[in-house]
């Protein structure tokens, strides 16, 4: 028994005498918090839309919300656009839609869904301290879903538009909305995809890339914000995917990075400056990338070059596929399509492809849907009209036997359109006189009175078509 008592007196003395010599040499665990504090800007300059304050890093603490929600919320706006003015007393509703919007300028300028606002013609916007503005429409592209409102105020709180290249699938974000009924709303979300396309927008030149969240949006939250913890505009919400109507866990936005440049133009112009390559393009898939033995299933295959676009002239071919513009990845064509609508006519991308199994760059002018690099102005004639137009190439004068004026699209519920023509068509005279490119055909169209017979042809059927439609009165 004293023996026992003897081994456990020794072995405490030297546990205690080993925990000495330990604290003695062994310098203290030090604990190390930090917390990033929210980036704040000021000074608002006319140059607010360049994106030269666009950072490309991740955002804040991720799980941290309160900073942003209260930075953002003021910024974010209630859209109701009236058809014909009126309200229903009835029934107590009004006649049009309702949706969100976000203030991106101490002066007025308001960015939202093209969709929210394209059902009225009187907008009201209702700010977040309960305010009240009539807002005018600046422009609009149906293509993005974009539009651009105006309210007259100063001094009023504003969002910073974020860089939405550098959020990451995974990355924590907030979508802020002020619906008809609930004032301003905040849900929080991960960045579940990025260049999503789901079918929703229509015409040729549609761009649909947006980034998926899981964070709650639901009707009347359209043209709301979709912001990172830093509270910067990453993303303009936009649409859900649902069968029941309300929210499933699918939501959209448009990145902030086309929103600027659209919203810019708009701004500038009054329409959108639209850049294009001159391409035909598909995926690549797993059978194409078998065949043109690549190391990934990425890129854009080139199915077409248009004769006398940029592509064409900076060397492009059939064939080609695609992978980055401007060092940015394009493995998908919403990818390419959203990269390139970020500039205008006339601006240089640096266009890297595979071709024959190896890497090569190229520099490409864009030009517009004419095939000239020219800006559109802000009042566009052919737009009022109803139609958009381009010259013939080389090969195709030479194919039809003939000059003229060659309609790429047709605009819904225009004078154009009630003629029954369809895209395609090329006109070769106007009232018995003879159009052999665009320009011949804007001269004689403006210079025109009453009835005007547009006579031309299609390229796959025979004869000759013949539209006739009123442009003024004398």
């Amino acid at each position: 028994m004293k023996n026992l008592v003897l081994v456990t007196v020794v072995s405490v003395l030297s546990a205690l005498i080993s925990v000495s010599v330990y604290k003695h040499f062994e310098k203290p665990q030090e604990v190390i918090i930090r917390e990033q504090a929210p980036v704040r800007y000021t000074n608002y300059t006319e140059d607010e839309l360049s994106g030269g304050r666009q950072r490309s890093f991740l955002s804040s603490s991720p799980t941290n919300f309160t900073e942003a929600a209260a930075t953002v919320t003021p910024g974010v706006v209630n859209i109701k656009a009236f058809s014909g003015g009126n309200l229903d007393w009835w029934s107590n509703n009004y006649g049009g839609s309702s949706g969100s919007g976000v203030i991106i300028s101490p002066d007025g300028y308001i960015v939202t869904n093209n969709h929210v606002i394209e059902e009225g013609n009187q907008i009201e916007v209702t700010l977040s301290d309960k305010r009240k503005y009539d807002a005018s429409l600046i422009g609009t592209d149906p293509s993005t879903d974009l539009a651009l409102l105006k309210i007259e105020s100063e001094k009023l709180p504003y969002l910073i538009f974020g860089n939405s290249d550098s959020i990451r699938v995974g990355e924590w974000v907030l979508a802020v909305g002020n619906p008809f009924n609930l004032e301003s709303t905040v849900t929080a979300g991960i960045v579940s995809a990025k260049g999503r396309s789901i079918d929703i927008l229509e015409g040729e030149y549609k761009i649909e890339s947006f980034i998926q969240t899981d964070a709650a949006v639901n009707p009347g939250n359209s043209g709301g914000a979709l912001v990172n913890t830093n509270g910067e505009l990453v993303g303009i919400n936009t649409a859900i995917i649902t069968r029941s109507g309300k929210y499933e866990g699918y939501s959209f936005a448009i990145p902030a990075n086309l929103t600027r440049k659209v919203i810019r133009d708009l701004k500038d112009f009054g329409t959108v400056q639209r850049g294009i390559l001159g391409i035909g393009i598909e995926e690549v898939t797993d059978e194409l990338a078998k065949d043109l033995d690549l190391e990934n299933i990425a890129g854009v295959y080139v199915t077409r070059i248009t004769p006398n676009s940029g592509a064409s002239d900076a060397g492009l071919r059939t064939g080609d596929v695609i992978i980055s513009i401007d060092n940015l990845e394009t493995s998908t064509i919403p990818e390419l399509q959203e990269k390139v609508a970020r500039f205008r006519p006339g601006n240089r991308v640096e266009v890297e492809y595979i071709r024959d199994g190896k890497k090569y760059k190229t520099d490409v002018t864009l030009k517009n849907k004419s095939n000239t690099t020219a800006l559109i102005g802000e009042s566009s004639f052919l737009k009022d009209l109803g139609f958009e137009l381009r010259d013939l190439s080389d090969s195709e004068e030479r194919k039809l036997k003939t000059k003229g004026a060659y309609v790429i699209s047709i605009t819904r519920g225009s004078k154009i359109e009630r003629t029954n023509m369809d895209p395609g068509f090329i006109i070769t005279k106007v009232n018995d006189s003879k159009v052999a490119n665009v320009d011949d055909l804007m001269d004689l169209l403006k210079n025109a009175t009453g009835k005007v017979m547009l006579e031309g042809v299609y390229e796959n059927y025979p004869g000759e078509y013949y539209y006739a439609f009123p442009i003024r009165e004398k």
